[in-house]
C-alpha cells in the first residue's frame, strides 16, 4: 500500500481533471479534449483511486469540487501552465511548425481526424493542434490559426470559406439491412415505415438543430404525422452513428460526415439517394488573417480544401 501511494500520477487523468474542474462540466471537458464523457469519467475515477480521495461531487445538473479537489486544482493549474509554456518554447526552439485548429467535436471525430493521417504523412514537419468545442471561437483569437465550423450562410463570419453543404439521410447497419431483406424485420422503403423502428434523435436545441431532426425529414418526405416506434435521444452525431452501426435503430446522419462509412459498407441508406434532404446549413473554413500568411497554415488550408472537394463530390455538389 505504501509503495502504491508513492507511485507518480499519470499525466492524462491529471489533464482531464483540470479540464473538468475548470468547466465544472464533464461534457465541456470531453468536448475540449475530444473524448467521450464516459472516457472522461473513467479517467477521473482512476485519478481519485490513485489519490485515495474524492475530488469531484457529481450532481444531476452540476459538478462541484470537494475541498481536496480545490486544493489539488490550486497546485495543478500553475504547473500545467508552466508545462504548456515550456513545451511551446521547446517546439519553437526546435523549429517545429504548428497549426492550431478549432472545430466542433462531431466534425473533429468524424471528418477531420480520420483523414489527418494523410496530411501528417505528407508534412511530417508540421504539428497539428486540434481543440474541439461547441463554442464558436473568435476568428481574431491569436490562439487559433483556423476555425472549422457549421452554420447557415447568414451566420457565417466575414471571410469564411464554404467547404460543402449539409445533407441528411437515414442510415442503418448492414446487419439490419440484411434482416429487412430476409423479412426478419419490417420493411423500410417508405417514410411511413419509420413507424416500425427506433430512431436516434440529436438531443440538441442550438441554432440549426431543427434541420437535423426526424420531424424535418419526415415533413420533407411528405409524412409529417408519422411517429417512430421508439426514440433514442443522444447528445452528439457520432453517438447516433455508433447506435446505428450497432443495429440499435435508424439514425438521421449528416452525409458529409458518413460518406466514407457508406462507401465502405459500414452503413446503409435504406431509402437510397431518394432519402437525402439538403438543409440551409453548411461547413465553413475561417482562417485567421495573420495566420494565413504562414506557409504551414496555407498548406493545411489547401489540404482541407482538397478533402472538401472530395466530400462535395460525394454529395453531388459541383
Amino acid at each position: 500500500m505504501n509503495n502504491f501511494r508513492r507511485r507518480p500520477l499519470f499525466v492524462g487523468p491529471i489533464r482531464t481533471f483540470e479540464a473538468v474542474a475548470r468547466h465544472l462540466s464533464f461534457r465541456a471537458a470531453a468536448d475540449e479534449l475530444s473524448l467521450t464523457q464516459s472516457a472522461v469519467s473513467r479517467q477521473i475515477q482512476s485519478l481519485e483511486e490513485d489519490l485515495g480521495a474524492t475530488l469531484l461531487i457529481r450532481g444531476t445538473r452540476k459538478v462541484e469540487l470537494t475541498n481536496d479537489g480545490a486544493s489539488f486544482l490550486r497546485a495543478l493549474a500553475p504547473s500545467l501552465t508552466r508545462i504548456d509554456t515550456t513545451v511551446q518554447q521547446i517546439r519553437q526552439a526546435q523549429g517545429r511548425r504548428v497549426v492550431s485548429v478549432n472545430t466542433f467535436a462531431s466534425f473533429a471525430s468524424m471528418w477531420l481526424i480520420p483523414q489527418m493521417e494523410a496530411f501528417q504523412r505528407e508534412h511530417p514537419e508540421i504539428d497539428i493542434r486540434v481543440q474541439a468545442t461547441d463554442t464558436l471561437a473568435n476568428p481574431l483569437d491569436p490562439e487559433f490559426d483556423l476555425i472549422l465550423r457549421y452554420t447557415g450562410h447568414q451566420r457565417a463570419p466575414a471571410g469564411a470559406q464554404r467547404l460543402f453543404g449539409e445533407v441528411v439521410t437515414p442510415v442503418i447497419s448492414p446487419w439490419l439491412a440484411e434482416q429487412i431483406r430476409q423479412g426478419a424485420s419490417p420493411p423500410l422503403s417508405k417514410p411511413e415505415h419509420i413507424a416500425h423502428y427506433t430512431v436516434t434523435e440529436e438531443d440538441d436545441h442550438r441554432h440549426g438543430s431543427e434541420y437535423l431532426s426526424w420531424g424535418y425529414w419526415l415533413a420533407q418526405q411528405g409524412a409529417p404525422k408519422t411517429q417512430p416506434r421508439r426514440w433514442l435521444y443522444l447528445n452528439y452525431t457520432y453517438q447516433q452513428i455508433q447506435a446505428a452501426m450497432a443495429g440499435q435503430g435508424v439514425a438521421l446522419a449528416r452525409l458529409p460526415l458518413v460518406a466514407e462509412q457508406l462507401e465502405r459498407g459500414d452503413l446503409v441508406e435504406p431509402f437510397g439517394p431518394q432519402g437525402r434532404i439538403a438543409t440551409p446549413l453548411a461547413y465553413w473554413l475561417i482562417a485567421s488573417p495573420q495566420a494565413r500568411d504562414r506557409q504551414e497554415v496555407e498548406e493545411f488550408c489547401r489540404w482541407v480544401e482538397t478533402r472538401a472537394e472530395q466530400t462535395r463530390a460525394a454529395l453531388g455538389e459541383r
